[in-house]
C-alpha cells in the first residue's frame, strides 16, 4: 500500500518591528498581493490572513501590525493586536532586518519568553548584505533565544522562501485545510478596497500626513453598465492635511484616485468609478469612538 504523507495545516503569525518587510513577505509567500506595502512605518493596521496552498499542506499566515512604542491610542491597539496573535497560532515567524538586536527587539524577546509554540527567526532583506555577514549574525541571534529555526530570506527577490515554507510545514500539526483552494485571503472586500486607497496615500504623501489617514469605503455598487461604483472617504486630523490630500486644483486627490482605481480594477476584474472624498476628524487616533468607526478598535 502506498504510504501517503499526512496533510498538515495551521496558523502562522508574522510579527516584528515596523517596516521590516512583514507584508512584503506575506504577499511573496501567498503569491498574490493580499496586504498593502509601503516604506512608511506602521503601514499594517489590521491582522490580515493570507493562505498558502500546497498538495501536502495549507499554511494560513497572519500578518500583524508592527510592534513599537505607541504614541497614541491607535498605536496601543495595534501593539495589543499584534501581541494577542502570539496566543492564537501554531507557529510564530519573527521577521527582522539583518542587524543585531536593538531595544525594540529586546521588547519582543521578552514577549516571547512564555510562548509555548515554535518561534522561527526570519532574517529578511538578505539581498542587501554580503553573505559572510550572515553567519556571525545568525550566531548572535542563537544566543538570544531558543529559536526552532533561523532562516535568512529576501522577500523582495523571493530568495530562500521555498526553504522557509518547507521548514514551516514540518512544524505544522496534522489536520484538514481551513479554506477552499481558491481562497487566498479572508479579508473583507471593503477593507481591501479601503487599504488599496490608503496605500496610495502612503506612497504619495510625507511627514505626518500618511500616518494621520484612515480610509472607509462607504458604498460598493455594481451598476447595470458593468461599472463598479465605489465611494470612499479619506479621513485625516487637520485642515492643513486635508488641503495636502486634495492638492492644488484637486491634483493630489486625482492622482490618489487614478493609482488606486487601476489596482482596484485589477483586483475586481471590472471597470471602476472611484469617488473619493476627504474629511477632517480631529485627533481621531486618540478617539475610541472613531477607532471603532474605522474598524481599528480591538472589539471591532
Amino acid at each position: 500500500m502506498e504510504d501517503r504523507q499526512e496533510f498538515r495545516s495551521g496558523f502562522v503569525a508574522i510579527i516584528g518591528r515596523p517596516n521590516v518587510g512583514k507584508s512584503t513577505l506575506l504577499n511573496a509567500l501567498v503569491g498574490q498581493k493580499v496586504a498593502i506595502v509601503s516604506d512608511k512605518v506602521q503601514t499594517t493596521r489590521h491582522r490580515i490572513r493570507g493562505v498558502l496552498h500546497r498538495e501536502d499542506a495549507q499554511v494560513v499566515f497572519v500578518d500583524t501590525p508592527g510592534i513599537h512604542r505607541p504614541r497614541h491610542l491607535l498605536g496601543t491597539y495595534l501593539v495589543e493586536a499584534a501581541l494577542a496573535v502570539l496566543r492564537e497560532v501554531d507557529i510564530i515567524l519573527w521577521v527582522i532586518e539583518p542587524e543585531e538586536a536593538g531595544p525594540g527587539d529586546d521588547f519582543i524577546l521578552r514577549q516571547l519568553q512564555d510562548v509555548n509554540r515554535p518561534v522561527m527567526l526570519v532574517i529578511n532583506k538578505i539581498d542587501k548584505v554580503a553573505r559572510p555577514e550572515l553567519l556571525p549574525l545568525i550566531d548572535h541571534w542563537r544566543k538570544k533565544f531558543a529559536f526552532a529555526e533561523i532562516v535568512p530570506v529576501s522577500a523582495r527577490t523571493e530568495e530562500n522562501l521555498d526553504r522557509l515554507v518547507n521548514v514551516l510545514v514540518t512544524y505544522l500539526p496534522p489536520g484538514p485545510p481551513y479554506y477552499p483552494v481558491d481562497v487566498l485571503s479572508d479579508q473583507p472586500e471593503q477593507l481591501l478596497l479601503a487599504e488599496l486607497v490608503r496605500e496610495k496615500v502612503l506612497h504619495l504623501t510625507t511627514q505626518e500626513v500618511p500616518h494621520s489617514v484612515a480610509v472607509v469605503v462607504d458604498e460598493v455598487t455594481r451598476r447595470p453598465s458593468g461599472v463598479t461604483y465605489i465611494r470612499a472617504t479619506i479621513f485625516t486630523e487637520k485642515e492643513s492635511q486635508k488641503a495636502i490630500l486634495i492638492g492644488q486644483d484637486g491634483r493630489m486627490l486625482k492622482q490618489i484616485g487614478r493609482l488606486a482605481r487601476a489596482e482596484i480594477e485589477a483586483v475586481l476584474a471590472t471597470r471602476v468609478y472611484l469617488d473619493l472624498w476627504v474629511k477632517v476628524r480631529p485627533k481621531w487616533r486618540q478617539d475610541e469612538a472613531r477607532l471603532r468607526q474605522f474598524g481599528l478598535h480591538p472589539g471591532t
